[in-house]
Parts: C-alpha cells; sequence; structure tokens
C-alpha cells in the first residue's frame, strides 16, 4: 500500500493536470478497494476497468459496501489506518495541498472536475480515519475550505466543499473554533444570504446550520483502530488512541480538544446571531425535529 501512495502522492503533486487526475484516482481506487466487498463477481468488460495505473478494479460488478464492524478485521483497511498515523503517509495532508494548488492554477471546466475529486476523496478520508481531521485546526486548510465557499466557485463545489467541511468539525471542537476564529460564520451566511446561490446550496448551508447548533461532544468518534482487538475497545481507550494519533499527524502537543474548547449551544446561537436574524427559529426547529440525532458535534 506504501507504494502505491507513494505513487499517487507524486502524481497529485505535479502541476500537470493529468496526473494529478490519475493520482486522484489512484487514491480513489484504494478507497474503493477498502469500503467495498466482494460478492459473487465476474470481471469487468474492459471498456469499464479502471485505467490500469489505479488499483485494479476488475472484479467489482457485485461489490457493495461493507458494514463498519467487518473494517477491523479487514487487513487493508488496518494496515491504511497505520500509515496514517504519521506524516509521511498521510493521504489526507496530500490531498489537501493538492486541492490548495488546484485553487492556485488557471481556473476551467477540467479544474472544476479536479477540485471535485479531491474533495469526494477528502470527505472519505477523514471518515474513515477521523484524527485526520485535526489538519482543520491549522489556519491553512481551514481557509481553504472557506476559499471554497466563495461565490465565484460553481454549485458543486460550493455544496462538496460543505460536505468535507460538516466532517471536518465532526466531534472536532478545535476545529469549530478555528472555523469561528477565521469567520468561516460570515462566509457561510454571507454565500446564504447571496441571491445568486443557488437553492441547492442554500438548502445545503441551511443543514450545515442546523449541524452548527447541534450541542458539542468532546469525545471523538468511535472508529475502527488499527489492533487486534478492532471495534471491541471502550471509548475511552479510542479517546486515548486518537488523543495520541491526532497529535502525531498534527505535529501539535496536545490531541482531542479540552473540555475548556466546548461552546454551548446558547453560545454558538448568540454567535450566528450577528449574522442571522431568525436563529432561534432555527433552535426551535431543531429541538424539536431533531435531525441529527445519532451525530455528536
Amino acid at each position: 500500500m506504501d507504494k502505491l501512495l507513494s505513487l499517487a502522492f507524486d502524481n497529485i503533486a505535479s502541476k500537470d493536470s493529468q496526473k494529478i487526475r490519475k493520482g486522484l484516482r489512484q487514491i480513489e481506487g484504494m478507497l474503493a478497494q477498502i469500503c467495498l466487498s466482494n460478492g459473487k463477481s465476474t470481471p469487468s468488460k474492459p471498456q469499464h476497468r479502471r485505467n490500469a495505473s489505479a488499483i485494479n478494479l476488475g472484479e467489482q460488478s457485485t461489490q457493495t459496501s461493507k458494514k463498519l464492524g467487518e473494517l477491523s478485521d479487514d487487513l487493508a483497511f488496518r494496515e491504511f489506518f497505520r500509515l496514517q498515523e504519521g506524516f509521511q503517509w498521510n493521504v489526507a495532508i496530500r490531498v489537501a495541498d493538492c486541492l490548495e494548488r488546484l485553487l492556485g492554477m488557471h481556473s476551467d471546466g477540467q479544474l472544476d472536475l479536479l477540485i471535485l475529486s479531491a474533495l469526494s476523496n477528502l470527505q472519505g478520508l477523514l471518515l474513515l480515519h477521523p484524527p485526520s481531521r485535526t489538519i482543520f485546526g491549522r489556519e491553512i486548510y481551514m481557509n481553504l475550505l472557506l476559499d471554497l465557499l466563495d461565490p465565484y466557485n460553481c454549485p458543486a463545489i460550493q455544496s462538496s466543499a460543505l460536505l468535507v467541511l460538516v466532517t471536518a468539525l465532526l466531534s472536532a471542537p478545535q476545529n469549530t473554533r478555528q472555523f469561528e476564529n477565521m469567520d468561516g460564520l460570515l462566509t457561510v451566511t454571507t454565500l446564504f444570504k447571496d441571491e445568486e446561490t443557488t437553492q441547492n446550496v442554500k438548502l445545503k448551508l441551511l443543514e450545515f446550520l442546523y449541524f452548527y447548533l447541534m450541542p458539542e461532544a468532546p469525545a471523538p468518534i468511535a472508529s475502527a483502530p488499527n489492533t487486534a482487538m478492532g471495534l471491541q475497545r471502550s471509548p475511552s481507550k479510542l479517546a486515548g488512541a486518537f488523543e495520541r494519533r491526532s497529535s502525531t499527524i498534527s505535529g501539535d502537543e496536545g490531541g482531542v480538544a479540552s473540555k475548556s474548547n466546548i461552546k454551548s449551544q446558547q453560545e454558538k446561537q448568540h454567535m450566528l446571531g450577528r449574522y442571522l436574524s431568525n436563529v432561534d427559529a432555527l433552535v426551535q426547529d431543531l429541538q424539536e425535529t431533531a435531525p441529527f440525532t445519532s451525530v455528536a458535534c
């Protein structure tokens, strides 16, 4: 896996759009191999095969998504998780750096497709390896997501950036504080109130605001670690493991945010109220409908 990652990293670090596309597909293929389980598969037709430079997914006609409980016993996932603990092989950092370079290139339709591909990969990486979310506690990476929400970006990029932003803030209060400190609420609400913003993007922005207003939880999400015990480990042990891994990735002394970084729903309601006049109605609707009952911010 490290050889494939090395090849993919070289490609997405290029200034050549074809090589970048190739590298992003290699990462996508790796994630697909981790997340998909083989059924009674038959070789796919040649025209349906992925580029040979990516992982061979030729026998995937009947593949289905693996359940979370199955990942702890999956050798590919455990190897992937192990490699993500260090800076050298962390894919989220490399894809985020690739996104930054893409934003600096001449904008065209093909470039937008590369940005969408990178965002899709990044969202999957943050879901598969929650400790990687700590990179968005750094100004450079949070600013990258906020730049993608600028009005000059196409609606598809804005929508994808919002999905990555939600994933980056999920169970990461320290990232939420960075988002607030960098005027993230101003960015989101300005886009929401812009008459040029499409209705589909406005709907996703509203969903984001509901998500933001949810009560915060200090503990990280339980995810399958790369140990023999897998998902059978207790949440407290998982939290400790994620703290150590998060600090390794980010290069910081600390890991998971302390309780001092947690803000109450009322505090966030007050902050959002600086930019929107109907926040009370949003909170009331959130309490009545409970759209994210299984999610801890």
